[in-house]
């Protein structure tokens, strides 16, 4: 007797499998693939597009206006579910493709599921070479969408229909793997994306994949304990696993039954409520004063969920006491190996909980405890003094501005960052509320970012208020997705900084002895000259012209006046602001490693050399 089977182009079948694939975590269940954004073009217009339309019940469409920006706003609502749910992204062969990749890159860095489903040349070769088909003179089966490769998780191209069935299983396995995440790749030629193919029917029924929840090793529970009694001045590093793995409570109990502090990276900040005892702040380049002066005496660093980058270990340099050791527990074998540490290699919820269950009655000293509680609360007279304005007619500071906002939010809003100066001013001062409220993309810290993001955040989470925070140079790179939010109805706030340049890259490139060349926006007169004069740009106008609502803002009394009335707004809402350009953020408490010019003429080089030369010298292998 013959199977039964249901006759549908490859692209149609791709579809009607992807709307019955749920995943499920602790008895809560959600769609795994909950809607496609998608650009059309001569790669998917036809196959994929027209399977959109086929099932547009089914399958929720977005339309992008940037192939990069579609893959932010997928990664932005996958970080807001905490990867129980992901889009996925279709794009046409050819430019389309490629602008995937940056946003690919940065899923995978982040550990975020995203379904990426480029077109691809013809599996014929028919009509060879087609528009917009790389040739490569030695190699047939190479297209633009190889590029995709190293930045995927999984990939594959779908050179016959029936190919589709084990790949996409093994797309929808990757995605839902929490130790294996990160963009999926399925390239999609265009010829096979049309034809025909008669699809068993066992393909199409609703499939549940459970997302682990893995527990610690007994032997390695054992080593970890050990490490934790013998300790005596323990710090935890919250990572972003704390988020993901929903371990935000099971942190709490074991901070408060334990009195360990806890620091947090950029991804993991929020992990505890920012008011808590022994909550210390960021940790690293941009971490509090607090943060890192126990960072550079603690014996025992206990990474939870963290990647470990160049960022929060000062490039090597932050952690000096003589007999530090690390435990790391993490989800994935790679990180919690990383700095030659002790591993505990499971779930952040579950290790944390099978710690405190193995720790009874421990306890850090009392003098621990009155010596990192004494350290948070200076640091708070900091983020307060900066924070203040006495002047309220005054143009505000970039710390201000954060100041005007922390004032403005409710504690479930969400701020969305990912570079320039504000990531440091942020994760140094920024007073987290809430599991979800500070959004920092900064594994990949890409410009462009915020604005997508801030769409997939509001249809993961509708009715939440959510403000992309962007300096003038982030706008600049990535503003169309505004449009998006007009014609979605979602009322994204945007805070747009205007202080006409690049002002982190600016500090750095006086730090190394760039003298902040190219760094500013600067005039070119009539004569040819440069002059210091801003740009004649009005990006407030500019947002106006795509569709949103736009607040200008001159003093420090307006920018609050504004900020309220976006947030009590049902339409997309741009803040503009144009700050004082002096830095009034406190200064990086630990080091980052760009290299310097070795040699050089200019004066502000060979005194930048002489400053790497003194800080390298404090780097150290942890073996």
């Amino acid at each position: 007797m013959n199977a039964r089977t249901r006759r549908l182009t490859t692209a149609q079948a791709l579809v009607r499998f992807l709307s019955a694939q749920y995943t499920e975590r602790d008895g809560v269940r959600r769609r795994l693939i909950a809607g496609t954004w998608g650009i059309f073009g001569h790669g998917n217009v036809a196959g994929v597009g027209q399977a959109l339309v086929e099932y547009a019940d089914v399958m929720p469409y977005h339309q992008g206006r940037n192939e990069q920006s579609m893959v932010h706003a997928a990664v932005g609502y996958a970080r807001q579910l905490n990867r129980l749910s992901a889009q996925a992204v279709t794009t046409s062969i050819g430019p389309g493709a490629t602008n995937l990749v940056t946003g690919a890159a940065l899923a995978t860095i982040n550990r975020l599921p995203v379904l990426l489903l480029p077109g691809d040349y013809f599996a014929s070769h028919a009509p060879d070479p087609l528009l917009q088909q790389l040739e490569h003179p030695v190699e047939a089966d190479v297209s633009v969408n190889d590029t995709l490769r190293p930045v995927s998780r999984y990939f594959d191209r779908i050179t016959r229909p029936e190919a589709l069935i084990p790949s996409a299983l093994q797309a929808m396995r990757v995605l839902a793997d929490p130790a294996e995440t990160g963009a999926v790749t399925l390239a999609l030629p265009q010829d096979v994306q049309a034809e025909a193919y008669d699809w068993p029917e066992e393909f199409f029924a609703e499939r549940v994949w459970y997302v682990r929840r893995p527990a610690p090793d007994p032997v390695e529970l054992t080593a970890a304990v050990e490490a934790i009694r013998s300790a005596e001045r323990p710090l935890i590093v919250a990572g972003g696993g704390i988020h993901h793995s929903e371990a935000e409570e099971a942190l709490k109990a074991f901070v408060e039954a334990t009195g360990v502090p806890v620091a947090s990276t950029q991804a993991g900040k929020g992990s505890l409520r920012f008011d808590h005892p022994a909550d210390l702040g960021g940790i690293g380049h941009t971490g509090t004063a607090v943060s890192d002066d126990l960072a550079r005496t603690a014996d025992l660093v206990i990474g939870v969920g963290t990647r470990y980058t160049d960022f929060t270990t000062a490039s090597g340099t932050l952690f000096q006491h003589p007999e530090v050791r690390f435990l790391n527990l993490n989800i994935t074998g790679f990180d919690a190996h990383k700095l030659a540490a002790r591993t505990l290699v499971c779930d952040a919820r579950s290790g944390l909980e099978k710690l405190l269950e193995a720790l009874p009655g421990h306890r850090v000293s009392e003098a621990y405890e009155t010596e990192y509680r004494t350290g948070k609360d200076r640091w708070d007279e900091v983020v307060e003094a900066v924070y203040r304005a006495d002047d309220e007619n005054a143009v505000p500071t970039q710390t201000q501005v954060l100041g005007a906002l922390d004032a403005a939010v409710g504690d479930d809003d969400v701020v969305i960052n990912a570079a320039g100066s504000l990531p440091g001013d942020l994760h140094k001062l920024w007073r987290s509320r809430s599991p979800r409220q500070y959004h920092l993309e900064y594994g990949y810290s890409c410009m462009g970012y915020e604005i997508p993001a801030g769409l997939g955040v509001q249809q993961a989470a509708p009715g939440t208020p959510v403000w992309a925070l962007v300096g003038d140079g982030t706008y600049l790179m990535m503003p169309t997705e505004i449009v998006t939010a007009v014609q979605e109805g979602l009322p994204l706030n945007i805070v747009l900084i205007q202080n006409h340049g690049y002002a982190s890259i600016g500090g750095l490139s006086q730090e190394t002895g760039g003298e902040r060349f190219g760094t500013a926006y600067r005039f070119r007169a009539a004569d040819g000259t440069f002059t210091g004069a801003p740009l004649p740009v009005d990006l407030a106008a500019n947002a106006a012209s795509l569709g949103m609502d736009v607040l200008r803002a001159k003093t420090v009394r307006e920018l609050r006046e504004a900020l309220a009335a976006a947030r009590a707004s049902d339409r997309p809402t741009c803040v503009y602001v144009e700050t004082d350009p002096a830095p009034t953020a406190p200064p990086a408490e630990a080091w980052w490693d760009v290299p310097v010019a070795e040699t050089a003429s200019r004066e502000a080089a060979v005194e930048a050399r002489e400053r790497y030369d003194r800080q390298v010298a404090e780097r150290r292998r942890h073996l």
